[in-house]
């Protein structure tokens, strides 16, 4: 997985959604017959690396029991089960997929996520 960094650090990820770097896609089966470009995307589901996580789900703001109080509203969120390295198993169909600096990424709304393979020893 080779990915600048410093470059992804500019991405703002919104709301409940997901940035991944699909996995490389094998372009031949066991066989040793060669697909054509685009036979993969067809495929229902797809696995890639959690590179950046949005905030979560928004919730709504507590009513204010103190009306004289000044009022700054922080908007909270729910947080999201997936975090940055996870592997992603997730629904194709639900991804939107971007390029930047000639590599592929994909934008998946965290419901679409159907699997999440956490490596504990990566972050330690």
């Amino acid at each position: 997985m080779n990915v600048d960094i410093k470059n992804i650090q500019r991405f703002i990820v919104v709301g409940d959604r997901v940035l991944i770097k699909p996995e490389s896609e094998e372009s031949r089966t066991a066989s040793g017959l060669y697909l054509p470009p685009g036979v993969t995307e067809k495929e229902k589901i797809q696995s890639g690396y959690v590179i950046k996580v949005g905030p979560g789900y928004a919730t709504a703001a507590p009513p204010e029991d103190e009306p004289w109080k000044s009022t700054e509203e922080k908007v909270k969120y729910i947080p999201l089960q997936a975090r940055e390295g996870d592997l992603a198993i997730f629904l194709r169909k639900e991804a939107y997929e971007i390029e930047f600096d000639k590599e592929k990424y994909l934008i998946v709304p965290h419901s679409a996520i159907l699997l999440l393979i956490r490596n504990e020893d990566l972050f330690e």
